[in-house]
């Protein structure tokens, strides 16, 4: 019910924003004589424009990518060992905080498999926090979602990441088996200063990328809202264009046979309602030309109904497609 009634008001909503881009009398004839659902098409079709987009990120903070709902950013510079905390401020920009001297994994690189010692490079979320730990861990604990969709897609392994304090009764290393370790006293202070559930973690092996071209990114979000539009009004050839050859789904569904599961669905031929909120595109560390796509996803149709978070991991070819090659 509740999901319900937010559909209907953002339909107004969208109806009322639209008509400050189109005629009013236009748009009211169009709507007498064809009804809300041919004004939706129109407002979906316009939710593909290069145009929209980029008025729409024209005074954003995009340092770190298109970012809807985290207020708190924790990146993790391996090479220097510092972990730097970024929030967002009152005008929504993302704001430098402090430095943090960080351990990280004994041996170099991006992890790959359980043991090597490694931290991972990539984007991941906070899961949970544990206060309640062994004592070589300090105080408190912060558990990533590591393995992300792209470590899956790759093959990678191992699990417990965490961001955690200092031994507070053993001998200390000055490395750990993998995970971001920082001094007692400010992961307690960290603590009080982050919402964990709006606190997003990119580890890589030197400087965090922060210069992203709002043009790159503003293609980006013009092309999911076509793969949208698609989806939406069942054009399974123009959904299918935004998939790579090599696509292997999170359950391990690969392109010919998503295709076929996919034009399955589309032949039911089914009203549709996709809304997508807290969109947030990133560029992935240590990657060139690959993206980290995710939101939250409401779909209903007459015979099946989704709501959850959703990943999309993009590669931008030379003409800046994007092809997707896995999803969760």
């Amino acid at each position: 019910m509740y999901y319900r009634m937010n559909t209907f008001i953002l339909k107004i909503t969208f109806l009322l924003v639209f008509s400050l881009y189109l005629n009013a009398n236009e748009l009211l004839t169009n709507y007498r004589m064809n009804g809300i659902k041919d004004i939706e098409k129109q407002m979906d079709l316009e939710l593909t424009r290069m145009s929209y987009w980029n008025e729409y990120l024209k005074d954003r903070d995009i340092k770190f990518g298109y970012i809807e709902n985290y207020s708190s950013i924790l990146t993790c510079n391996k090479e220097k060992s510092t972990l730097s905390l970024y929030k967002q401020n009152k005008d929504n920009q993302f704001e430098f905080q402090k430095n943090y001297d960080a351990f990280t994994g004994k041996e170099r690189g991006d992890k790959v498999k359980e043991g090597d010692l490694k931290t991972p490079d990539g984007i991941y979320g906070i899961t949970k926090k544990i206060s309640k730990l062994d004592s070589f861990y300090g105080p408190l604990a912060f558990v990533t979602s590591y393995p992300n969709a792209y470590d899956t897609y790759r093959g990678k392994n191992g699990s417990g990441i965490w961001i955690h304090g200092l031994p507070t009764e053993q001998e200390r290393d000055e490395f750990t088996k993998g995970c971001i370790a920082i001094n007692n006293s400010q992961i307690e202070c960290l603590d009080k200063t982050i919402d964990i559930d709006k606190t997003l973690v990119i580890i890589n092996e030197s400087e965090i990328e922060k210069e992203i071209s709002k043009e790159t990114l503003a293609s980006i979000l013009t092309q999911l809202y076509k793969w949208r539009f698609n989806w939406i009004y069942d054009d399974i050839n123009g959904y299918l264009e935004f998939y790579s050859s090599d696509f292997i789904r999170n359950d391990g569904m690969n392109f010919e046979e998503f295709k076929k599961y996919k034009t399955r669905i589309f032949a039911k031929d089914e009203k549709k309602t996709i809304i997508l909120t807290n969109i947030n595109v990133l560029p992935y560390p240590n990657n060139d030309n690959v993206y980290q796509i995710t939101f939250k996803e409401f779909y209903e149709s007459e015979s099946f109904k989704f709501i959850g978070n959703k990943t999309l991991m993009v590669r931008l070819t030379d003409n800046n497609l994007i092809k997707i090659f896995t999803e969760k």
